[in-house]
């Protein structure tokens, strides 16, 4: 309605929204755990209002994480030629894509990226192989070593993003210095048939329990933009927070050509910083680490993710697409008036010379250890079987 040539109009609907935001975060900054029913509230909240679950977002950073924020980086020590279909990555042999035949990084590259990582102020380095998971002997006498001089050095923790894990080769990452395991559930269970046939959701959980029951930190999260629905979202952020994960990472798809996903249309920068702070609102204590498609999708906007609730990010590339700079990064971070933290918890010695695997729950395809009973034929009621 106009009135003398200005436009009226009521403030009520907007009072209530804001109200609201303020008082569920009110209640986060008290301590409570926001339910499944007051997440839902958040997600209706759009237009001039999403500023203030932006402002309340950050708010809770600061409380809960303080004012400074850090980063991690990786390598993709082995990529392509994998036999799983998940339909977002550039890697599965199920497609044609620019990544075309596997290749190996050398030892010596992958432990001058972990230098690299610590000198610019990674907190944590993380090794990345492609599959299912890592075959015994790559575990032993390839992943194992380079682990342990990464943990042993002091530089940056030792992390690793190697797929399928059992109770013994958890035990056994822990033995060598290892002290984070990275494995996103990558969606909700629901929607989860619709992005990966090759292997169980029920696998990945398996996986998180078997690292946090050996001692690793586990940094877990998923891939937002792959067509899901809002409760899907929700679906697997209360999940993670029922597991208890140390770190959440927040991608967003960054579609592949080659892949099944390749025409989806990237999140908006807006849509990806509300997905942020809803996450921030529902994991107030957690790392909440902005990753994969980052400068794709957000762009101009990039700065705004620790005002919208994140206090940490990946500095450096990803694993088949690039990122941009450190330097960038730096520059960005100081820009804001923020510090990051490095890496201060000094060396990890392992718990002895040389670990080994033992045995294990299973066995899977390949030699692979995966705690999957479709992937064998059960000959006994043997629990457990020896791997070679």
């Amino acid at each position: 309605m106009t009135v003398n040539g200005y436009v009226s109009f009521s403030l009520d609907e907007d009072v209530v929204v804001l109200d609201q935001v303020s008082k569920l975060a009110g209640n986060v900054l008290n301590g409570h755990l926001l339910s499944r029913v007051e997440a839902r509230e958040l997600i209706s909240v759009s237009g001039e209002d999403i500023y203030d679950l932006f402002y309340w977002a950050n708010k809770i950073r600061i409380r809960f994480k303080g004012p400074d924020v850090r980063f991690c980086a990786i390598v993709a020590a082995k990529v392509g030629g994998c036999s799983e279909d998940c339909k977002f990555c550039a890697q599965s042999s199920h497609y044609q894509t620019a990544v075309t035949n596997q290749s190996q990084l050398t030892n010596q590259q992958v432990l001058q990226s972990a230098s690299h990582a610590g000198a610019v102020g990674a907190d944590s380095f993380g090794i990345v192989n492609s599959g299912r998971g890592p075959t015994r002997s790559e575990l032993e006498n390839w992943l194992a070593p380079l682990l342990r001089e990464i943990a042993k050095s002091g530089k940056t923790r030792a992390c690793a993003t190697l797929g399928a894990l059992t109770p013994e080769t958890a035990d056994f990452l822990y033995a060598n210095g290892v002290r984070r395991i990275n494995h996103n559930l990558e969606t909700s269970a629901r929607f989860y048939p619709e992005i990966v046939s090759t292997h169980p959701y029920a696998e990945r959980l398996r996986t998180l329990h078997a690292a946090k029951a050996a001692g690793l930190s586990l940094c877990s999260g998923g891939i937002f933009g792959m067509g899901e629905q809002w409760e899907d979202r929700l679906d697997m952020v209360f999940t993670l927070r029922d597991i208890g994960v140390d770190v959440m990472p927040v991608n967003f798809l960054n579609a592949i050509s080659g892949t099944p996903l390749e025409n989806y249309p990237k999140l908006a920068p807006m849509e990806c910083l509300k997905i942020i702070s809803i996450c921030r609102f529902i994991f107030p204590t957690v790392e909440l680490k902005v990753a994969g498609g980052r400068e794709v999708c957000l762009r101009d906007l990039q700065s705004w993710i620790f005002f919208a609730g994140a206090d940490s990010t990946m500095i450096g590339n990803y694993l088949t697409t690039y990122g941009r700079s450190p330097e960038l990064d730096h520059q960005m971070v100081h820009d804001l008036g923020l510090q990051w933290h490095s890496y201060e918890l000094g060396p990890v010695e392992p718990s002895s010379p040389e670990p080994k695997i033992s045995r294990v729950s299973r066995t899977g395809r390949y030699n692979i250890p995966i705690i999957y009973e479709g992937d064998i034929e059960l000959k006994s009621t043997v629990a457990t079987t020896a791997l070679t």
